[in-house]
């Protein structure tokens, strides 16, 4: 369950989708075997309704049929045999879905890895400011609408400098109220 969560949380949606396939390819098995598990239950019904017919037909004549002991062998056999096959078929189903569940599992990991690798890539970087910005400026308070291009225009100073000054890791994301060291600002 933690692989599906990981998929929807990081967003593979085409992982997610090739396992939608494999899983309806499944569906698809487990609905022919219950196709063929329905047929040869049929076939034991027509076997034991053959069964009748001998048996009645073995009372009223002299002839020489197969007796009710070999026909009760017969089906008992049958049964074996769709037993067997139902337990094969689940085998090799189980199977198929395990060996499915774990290439979906090295593909969350590699995805996990490369997303770490990503986010570590990010971090290392997004904490180096430089520190060659004015040391003199303004507080300024953000109002609704403005960005960081419109402080700067308006208090003559640079958008890097107010990034560096105020260590901001996302420049797009300031708040009504916030309130920024403008470096050379007017």
């Amino acid at each position: 369950m933690r692989f599906f969560i990981l998929l929807l949380t990081f967003g593979m949606t085409n992982v997610w989708g090739q396992s939608n396939v494999d899983f309806a390819n499944l569906r698809e098995d487990v609905r022919l075997l219950l196709q063929r598990v329905g047929e040869l239950s049929l076939r034991v019904e027509q076997l034991e309704r053959e069964n009748v017919q001998l048996k009645s037909q073995a009372e009223g004549s002299a002839r020489s049929y197969a007796t009710v002991a070999q026909v009760n062998e017969a089906v008992a056999e049958l049964n074996r045999v769709l037993k067997a096959t139902v337990a094969s078929a689940r085998s090799e189903t189980l199977e198929t879905v395990a060996k499915q569940i774990e290439r979906l599992a090295q593909q969350t990991d590699v995805a996990i890895q490369t997303l770490a690798k990503g986010q570590a890539g990010r971090s290392s970087s997004a904490g180096t400011f430089a520190n060659d910005f004015p040391k003199e400026g303004v507080s300024y308070t953000v109002q609704k609408g403005e960005t960081l291009a419109t402080i700067a225009k308006k208090t003559g100073a640079k958008v890097q400098d107010i990034i560096n000054a105020n260590k901001l890791t996302d420049p797009s994301k300031i708040n009504v109220g916030q309130i920024l060291f403008v470096p050379g600002g007017k």
